[in-house]
Formats: structure tokens, C-alpha cells, sequence
């Protein structure tokens, strides 16, 4: 993800799950060891959008939705995907397979976030900080004939910061990798979690 992206999932994780809206631009430069004009123009179109309101010493997440929504829009997730196959597996056993140190994301985050899927799916999607392709294929036991078949499997590149938030991505993580997914069944999943997140919003 762009640092400007990590800036806003932890914006929306700590509204969401944490209650908390204020905050400051040095705080976050602090936080992300970036300069404060990096922090700047994350805020830069959200301000314009409505998503954010300046004040005195700091801002405030104002729109939660249209923050997410912005977010959603402008993420491109094909750009971080550094691995991907088909494995002879369902998606259970794919997901039982997959480096320890990996992050679930997507349909498997979800279903293993709130104990069961939205619905049906077939692909699985984990965060990795690198992968050793030869060492992951022989890992998720992929054949040769597998390989010239469309991909059920993806690694997407971690960033350093999200190792903080568990090992399965946050809500606002989930909802907008999906949101950028074009499977059929991901509809399904979107409006289950604005569901679940219209329950927990604190406004």
C-alpha cells in the first residue's frame, strides 16, 4: 500500500474499532516516521471531501463512510499482488496451509473474523513481506499442471505497519480489498460488513 494508505486504515481502524477522531498531524508523523507534509497531503483531498475537519491543534475523522469510500476508490489492489497460482485445494485447506507469519486477508479474513463467510467464495488472498516462490509452491504442495490453471491463491506485500493490527486484516482492511475484488459473491461480503460497521461506528 502507499503510505498515504496506511495513514488512512489507521484513521478508520481507530474510529471504528477504538472510538477515538481526534487527532494531530505530528502524532501521526511520529507514528508512521514520516515527514508532517507526508501527513499533509493524506489529508489533503479527505479535508476537501468532507472525510476530515481541520481544528485549532489537530482534526477529526468528521465522515467515517466517506473516508472508507475514498479510500476504496483510489486503492488498487492488483499493484501489490507479488504471487499468485492455482492450488487443488478448497479454500479450508488452503487457508490451513499458507507461512505462519502470513496476514488472511479478503473473504478469509472476514469468515475468520466473524466465524463464518458472507457466503460462498474460492480464492484466498494473505499479506506476505516476501515471498520465496519455490519454497511457497512446494509449501502449498502446487503441481505443474496447476500452474497453467487461473489463480484461486494470492500474496499480496505486506506493509510494515499492519503486522500491529493482528494477524487478520482490520475491518476497514477487508472492506475495501474486497471493494476492489471482482468476483461475483464479493457484493455479498460488502454489504455484510457495512452492516457490521454501521453497528459499531461511534456516531
Amino acid at each position: 500500500m502507499l503510505k498515504i494508505e496506511t495513514i488512512w486504515h489507521y484513521l478508520l481502524y481507530e474510529a471504528l474499532e477504538k472510538g477515538r477522531t481526534a487527532f494531530t498531524q505530528q502524532d501521526l508523523a511520529v507514528e508512521f516516521s514520516v515527514s508532517t507534509s507526508t501527513v499533509h497531503h493524506a489529508l489533503d483531498i479527505p479535508t476537501r471531501l468532507g472525510a476530515i475537519r481541520k481544528t485549532g491543534k489537530g482534526f477529526v475523522v468528521e465522515n467515517f463512510q466517506k473516508l472508507l469510500y475514498y479510500w476504496a476508490s483510489v486503492r488498487r489492489l492488483e499493484r501489490d499482488i507479488i504471487f499468485s497460482c492455482y492450488i487443488d485445494k478448497d479454500v479450508r485447506q488452503i487457508e490451513a496451509l499458507v507461512p505462519a507469519e502470513a496476514i488472511y486477508a479478503g473473504y478469509s479474513a472476514y469468515r475468520m473474523k466473524y466465524q463464518e463467510p458472507a457466503g460462498d467464495y474460492s480464492k484466498v488472498h494473505i499479506y506476505l513481506d516476501k515471498v520465496v516462490k519455490q519454497e511457497l509452491l512446494a509449501r502449498m504442495d502446487v503441481g505443474r499442471s496447476d500452474k497453467e490453471k487461473e489463480p484461486n491463491f494470492y500474496v499480496l506485500k505486506k506493509s510494515p505497519d499492519m503486522e500491529k493490527y493482528g494477524t487478520i486484516t482490520t475491518i476497514p482492511q477487508t472492506f475495501v480489498d474486497i471493494w476492489n475484488m471482482s468476483d461475483w459473491y464479493s457484493g455479498e461480503f460488502i454489504t455484510q460488513l457495512k452492516d457490521k460497521m454501521h453497528g459499531l461506528l461511534p456516531w
